[in-house]
């Protein structure tokens, strides 16, 4: 036990101790966090799209179906809540997103995915709130040709005001298009 955990342990009662060991144990110094920060970005017709989020790795586990349970919302990624931001307003796949600040969601199926653009920003992933939704879409499922350890977020320009969103873990591709408007 180290030095900051003993003394939380004397400090704290019970759970608050737990709770603070879990909480310092992925801070320790000299080692890499488990799921760290990653980001994307993509400039189109002169415009910023960007989303930040957490990385987390397969690490020998069963993904999508496990971890990652069909039929419940995920924070599409670990740690804070996924961020899109952009400078200009989008249609994803239908749904107009004004600029500004948004958090992603998704609802992982079998075989159809849901993304979800939910107002709330900020927050801990775990924090959904659905009255917050500002919609949500159909993605287009896929397989990547060789699995992901590291689940990826990527935005790209299809040229003209046109891009794609695709994430990607496991053995799971899932894509949406937007239009910058």
């Amino acid at each position: 036990m180290n030095q900051r955990n003993r003394f939380a342990k004397l400090l704290l009662p019970g759970a608050a101790a737990a709770l603070f060991a879990l909480a310092t144990a992925s801070a320790q110094p000299g080692k890499p966090p488990l799921s760290p920060p990653a980001n994307t970005a993509v400039t189109i017709n002169g415009h910023q799209i960007g989303i930040d989020y957490s990385a987390p790795s397969m690490r020998g586990r069963k993904i999508m179906g496990g971890l990652v349970p069909y039929g419940k919302v995920w924070r599409t990624g670990a740690n804070s809540a996924t961020k899109l931001t952009t400078d200009a307003a989008l249609d994803i796949a239908g749904l107009k997103v004004p600029a500004g600040a948004y958090t992603l969601y998704t609802l992982p199926g079998e075989s159809e995915w849901m993304l979800i653009v939910n107002k709330q920003t900020g927050q801990w992933g775990t924090v959904y709130d659905q009255a917050q939704d500002l919609g949500r879409v159909k993605m287009t499922s896929g397989h990547p040709s060789a699995p992901v350890e590291k689940m990826s977020i990527a935005l790209t320009s299809d040229g003209e005001n046109k891009g794609t969103l695709r994430i990607e873990w496991e053995n799971t591709s899932v894509s949406v298009p937007f239009t910058v408007e």
